[in-house]
């Protein structure tokens, strides 16, 4: 079953249906989840539709699954360029390039990568128009996302000159049920804990960390990853985004070494978890329309499937239509509920 499907979504892809062989690979995963191939394969289809942080991760688990498979590093290399994360990519190219001495892009990659690094080295300091000379700032808090089905987890963040803290509140979770993985402007948390639904938690941050000195801790009440800035530089938000003011280099001798974090509030909270659990139980709707929801999808057949895609993808997770004939005839608008707003997203 799993080998119909992956030669579906070849033939799907090659012929540029590349959103249904993203959905034909899923399903066969799902039938086979240790087929690197597959996660390969599927890393193309993201590239394709310009989903470049979930290229990385299928590139990732590719590798990880078959580390001596050279396109696995080729697919990671082509998403992480076009993230501009040079010093990342230029690292799978040298991998890539002893599994496969022959292959001449490697060579020609690696040195496009320098070149980049090169300019980049360069430009910094001219980024670094500002001096902050105060201590560090209080960050913004990441609020969580209100459509998630997963409602037993959220996250926050506070920063210090050398590093940023990002704490995912979970209680009770146990450390092999827990992956970090950094990428040079990359962080990616997965979370599957026995009865809970899987908590994935991906972004493309605010500014290049260096992954080597991160590190993370997975504590009785939350995981707190630690985030080694690339530079001294306050960052604005956590996530990236091309409409932010010039960044601002943070005087680290002004800074005591010893000095408390800033939280995003002045003074420190309790958590109640006995309250949030009791609020959970009556959320637990939520799970019961996400169940009724993949439920549909299925069963559904190959035109309704591909509608309810389009529209929940172009209206930003705010329209869930099954009627292809809708759908497949013009652009789905956003449906926000009272009182939001749709914002779209930017890489």
């Amino acid at each position: 079953m799993a080998s119909d499907l992956e030669a579906k979504a070849q033939e799907a892809f090659i012929d540029d249906h590349f959103e249904l062989a993203l959905d034909l690979y899923s399903q066969a995963i799902q039938l086979n989840p240790k087929n690197a191939e597959l996660y390969a394969d599927r890393a193309q289809a993201n590239i394709k539709l310009n989903n470049l942080t979930e290229d990385v991760t299928d590139a990732n688990k590719a590798i990880e699954l078959a580390p001596s498979m050279s396109k696995a590093y080729l697919r990671k290399t082509t998403a992480c360029m076009k993230l501009e994360e040079y010093q990342t990519a230029k690292a799978a190219l040298e991998t890539g390039a002893t599994l496969a001495p022959g292959e001449l892009r490697f060579s020609k990659l690696i040195k496009e990568c320098e070149e980049r690094i090169a300019e980049e080295t360069d430009e910094l300091p001219k980024q670094m128009l500002k001096e902050v000379t105060t201590n560090s700032v209080p960050a913004k808090e990441v609020e969580p996302v209100k459509d998630a089905p997963v409602q037993w987890l959220w996250h926050e963040f506070y920063q210090k000159p050398e590093k940023v803290v990002v704490t995912v509140f979970a209680k009770g979770i146990p450390r092999e049920c827990v992956k970090v993985d950094y990428g040079e402007q990359i962080l990616s948390v997965s979370i599957e804990a026995p009865g809970k639904d899987a908590y994935h938690f991906q972004l493309r941050l605010f500014r290049k960390l260096t992954p080597e000195k991160c590190r993370y801790d997975v504590l009785s009440t939350k995981i707190e990853i630690r985030l080694a800035k690339a530079e001294p530089i306050h960052w604005t938000s956590l996530e990236f985004s091309r409409e932010v003011a010039v960044p601002q280099r943070v005087n680290v001798s002004s800074v005591s070494a010893n000095q408390s974090p800033v939280y995003p509030s002045s003074k420190l909270k309790r958590v109640g978890w006995d309250k949030i659990e009791a609020q959970v139980k009556k959320e637990v709707g939520w799970c019961s329309l996400n169940k009724f929801s993949r439920d549909i999808y299925q069963d559904a057949d190959e035109d309704t499937r591909r509608a309810m895609q389009k529209s929940f993808v172009e209206s930003n997770g705010t329209v869930l239509s099954t009627n292809w004939k809708e759908v497949g005839a013009k652009k789905v608008e956003g449906s926000p509920p009272d009182g939001m707003e749709v914002k779209k997203w930017e890489y």
